[in-house]
């Protein structure tokens, strides 16, 4: 399967525009702060080095931190992030969906004047607002806090938020249908998102809301639809991400964070796994998994790091790696859209990776870090021929797939955010080869992101519009189709998906797995129904975020959650 040779710019090359020269309203006033911390790209690992941290004069590392090193500054500035940035970019500065991991890449490595420069002017296109505001001493702590986090005391856990957010986020207007909220979320609800529904770039202002993650209470569990029951596979899990089954029914599950990819196989009498090994250990944030040759005797165990396509030898059954990875591409990778996902075409002829954008709406044209970026790329199996397949997908890193009922690959796709509550819709999509999607001069067919105006008029008429438009920010991550059995006829062939759940937006949207019905043709027309809810509290809290689905070989579904660490089983229980 080839790609079609992409428009070029300014000069004649094979790859496209992304493969730039170079490299290539109504808010109340509590909220209207929050979307002041929204800071998705701060400190973002795209930055990092194209010389400089997001393009600092070069005078500002010589910028002297007058508190480097001194726990007692951070300390302080533990509770200065903790009162401004901790919102978006969680308590332990972690990041969430689009908002970087603070504790390591550039934030880590940059000079503490490059950074405070970065903290006092922002960049408003990019979601970070400037903090003049804050006192020069106080961003100065800020950024010991930030060098000293494997040392220094995480910001304050007990973060929640003010009083004032949560009667706020209760009194908070119903949503425009068809656009919603964790509010009005509950299975069996079906919606369906045109482009005539889509508003006006800041019709809202930009919302800096990341998920407050708190343990499960007693008296919840997640929600399915009648006649479906959710079971607990696996608990204790160490940031539980991607999973795929591997054609003799063991379960693969990469724990990315720690490294590890596990193995889980079978079901005991009471629903939980009967063996459980680790495959591999010592990856570089493993995500993608997938097995090659396709078909029923795979001879090897491929897995995407953030920066790399690694090889493991494999025959089916095997718990544990039987021999060292082999290196056979290298990624552009960093802390901004890590994930890569692997794909192989059904003829197992060309392995497909998906690469997100190392930013939110930097300019391809003039920003190095997103060379090679925001693509699906293409390679032969043993990670030579690299070409781009399809591209402006903004990060469909954590998800593709062929339908096997068609052939066609399918995306699920973050689309960009700060532009309000109810833009950009993320999305379920097949991908034409050779396509382009917009990222990031238009979204959604010929729409123009404003920060880019004027850029690339003749790209207008060549953006394709996704099949099953998403709710915006609500950060749809892995997908499957259903092959299974167990569930009822009607369900054959349909998608599953797990969206992780927002930060860019006012009230919470996502935090579920949804539903994309194919109809037995391979094909959507637009609607998705929501499947597996109540991972909200009442209060706007978050105990559960859904990644990875994959089909077990009994036929349910099971659903890895890395906010919780488990694993859930959906099986259809009413004949």
């Amino acid at each position: 399967m080839t790609c079609p040779r992409k428009p070029h710019l300014k000069r004649d090359r094979v790859r496209s525009i992304f493969l730039k020269p170079a490299t290539r309203t109504r808010v109340p006033q509590v909220l209207a702060t929050l979307a002041g911390i929204a800071a998705m790209a701060a400190f973002s690992a795209a930055a990092a080095h194209s010389q400089r941290f997001h393009n600092a004069p070069a005078a500002t590392a010589r910028w002297r931190n007058p508190f480097s090193g001194e726990q007692k500054a951070a300390k302080a500035g533990a509770a200065v992030f903790a009162k401004n940035c901790a919102p978006c970019h969680g308590t332990r500065a972690e990041g969430s969906g689009n908002v970087p991991d603070l504790r390591r890449g550039p934030a880590q490595s940059a000079p503490d004047g490059e950074i405070f420069w970065y903290i006092t002017h922002g960049d408003a296109k990019n979601g970070m607002p400037g903090w003049p505001s804050l006192s020069r001493d106080d961003r100065w702590r800020v950024i010991t806090f930030l060098k000293l986090l494997p040392a220094a005391p995480a910001a304050p856990a007990e973060w929640k938020p003010s009083p004032a957010m949560e009667a706020a986020m209760r009194a908070w207007p119903p949503p425009n249908p068809p656009f919603t909220d964790f509010r009005y979320e509950h299975p069996g609800a079906v919606i369906k998102i045109t482009v005539a529904d889509l508003p006006q770039p800041y019709a809202t202002r930009s919302a800096g809301n990341s998920p407050r993650i708190v343990a499960r209470p007693e008296n919840s569990w997640p929600e399915v639809p009648a006649g479906f029951t959710v079971e607990l596979y696996a608990a204790g899990l160490d940031n539980p991400r991607l999973t795929r089954t591997a054609p003799n029914g063991d379960v693969f599950v990469a724990e990315s964070e720690p490294g590890d990819v596990k193995v889980f196989r079978g079901f005991t009498p009471a629903g939980k796994p009967e063996l459980v090994g680790t495959f591999a250990t010592g990856l570089h944030l493993p995500y993608g998994i997938n097995f090659y040759p396709p078909g029923p005797d795979p001879q090897f165990v491929y897995i995407g790091t953030t920066d790399a396509v690694l090889r493991f030898p494999y025959r089916n059954g095997d718990m544990q790696a039987r021999g060292p990875a082999q290196r056979l591409a290298s990624l552009p990778g960093d802390r901004n859209h890590w994930t890569r996902d692997i794909a192989f075409t059904p003829d197992g002829k060309k392995m497909l990776v998906s690469v997100g954008s190392a930013s939110n709406a930097d300019d391809p044209d003039t920003t190095p870090a997103e060379h090679d970026r925001a693509d699906i790329l293409e390679f032969n199996p043993d990670g030579t021929g690299m070409r781009v397949y399809a591209y402006g997908i903004r990060n469909a890193g954590s998800g593709i797939a062929f339908n096997p009922k068609t052939g066609e690959l399918w995306c699920s796709v973050n689309e960009r955010d700060g532009l309000g509550d109810d833009l950009v819709p993320d999305y379920i999509t097949h991908v034409v080869p050779g396509g382009f999607y917009g990222w990031p001069w238009y979204y959604i067919g010929d729409h123009q992101d404003p920060r880019l105006r004027g850029k690339h008029p003749e790209l207008k008429d060549k953006v394709i519009v996704p099949d099953v438009l998403l709710q915006p920010h609500n950060a749809s991550l892995g997908f499957t189709f259903y092959e299974g059995k167990q569930f009822p006829a009607e369900y054959g062939g349909d998608i599953f998906a797990s969206e992780h759940g927002s930060w860019n937006r006012s009230v919470r949207t996502g935090y579920e797995v949804i539903r994309v019905p194919l109809h037995g043709t391979g094909h959507s027309t637009g609607e998705y129904e929501e499947f597996m809810t109540g991972f909200v509290l009442p209060d706007g809290n978050v105990w559960g975020r859904p990644v990875g689905i994959t089909v077990a070989i009994d036929g349910s579904l099971l659903v890895t959650d890395d906010a919780s660490g488990s694993i859930w089983r959906i099986r259809y229980t009413k004949k």
